[in-house]
């Protein structure tokens, strides 16, 4: 392998790979975008992709009284995760890494993903390139990718391997099975596809085969989530601008505005409904002895 590309593979496969922990344990994440803020000059939008599960103890409901509904009704209260970059010299030596506060953007507990906005002072120079959509049918089995991510909580990992199987169908979920040896802490991180350093999936679940009172993991049996699964994410979201370069922040947030505040009117009209019927005493009709 000559030096170019082990640089290559450096910048595209290992420096974007961050460690993300929430308030009970943690795992990895990847740096998705980075571009300087248009509207603040001297900030930047920094953006990391991760799982659900590595950011979920982050997340309590409770009810709380609402002043527009006039109820109490269920709200979320999110704290903020610590995001760690690291520092490489001589390219693989790790000499630091930086903690910085990550304000959870986006999640979804069913595609198992979330995006964390790292609140961090300068843009980051190593950005995981995502696989273009109209690429994705193009991934076969025996296809050479890596998986990089925090085993363990240990500083990032790179393991070469293969695909082993794709549209694997977990929890009406589509995933792909890789065989590059994962672990705990790995999710929330990267797998690429070797030859071209594109982002193909996040390494989301491994098989564990039970053994008595305890169980093994079959590292060799590991699932990131399909690429497609990306895309819909996301635009579910409204955050298309992170593979969309017509898009922009400040619109995607007056979309997610304009749809939370559609949400907030519905449930407002349906509040209405519901005590104005039981105000009635409802409409329904019974029989009974006179």
């Amino acid at each position: 392998m000559g030096k170019d590309e082990v640089r290559r593979y450096h910048e595209q496969l290992l420096y974007p790979v961050v460690r993300v922990h929430g308030k009970e344990g943690g795992g990895s994440g990847t740096v998705i975008y980075s571009e300087p803020d248009p509207e603040n000059e001297g900030e930047y939008l920094t953006f990391v992709l991760t799982n659900h599960h590595v950011i979920e103890s982050l997340i309590q409901r409770k009810e709380d009284w609402d002043g527009l509904l006039k109820r109490k009704v269920e709200k979320e209260f999110v704290a903020h995760a610590k995001v760690e970059v690291f520092t490489y010299h001589q390219m693989s030596r790790v000499v630091s890494s930086n903690a910085h506060r990550g304000e959870l953007v986006a999640y979804d507990e069913h595609h198992d993903l979330a995006i964390l906005r790292l609140m961090a002072p300068s843009q980051y120079p190593y950005v995981a390139k995502l696989l273009p959509r109209d690429r994705i049918k193009s991934v076969r089995v025996f296809d050479k990718i890596t998986v990089c991510g925090c085993s363990l909580l240990h500083d990032p990992i790179a393991r070469f391997g293969y695909i082993s199987y794709l549209d694997e169908l977990i929890d009406e979920k589509t995933y792909i099975m890789v065989d590059a040896g994962m672990y705990f802490g790995n999710s929330g991180g990267a797998c690429f596809l070797a030859e071209t350093g594109e982002l193909l999936g996040v390494p989301s679940r491994v098989a564990v085969k039970s053994l008595g009172f305890g169980g093994d993991v079959v590292t060799w049996m590991g699932w990131v989530s399909s690429p497609s699964r990306f895309y819909e994410f996301i635009d579910q979201q409204e955050l298309r601008f992170l593979y969309d370069s017509s898009d922009t922040y400040r619109d995607a947030l007056k979309r997610r505005g304009a749809c939370r505040r559609q949400a907030l009117l519905e449930l407002k009209a349906e509040t209405l409904q519901h005590a104005s019927h039981n105000r009635s005493g409802g409409s329904s009709l019974e029989n009974v002895p006179f």
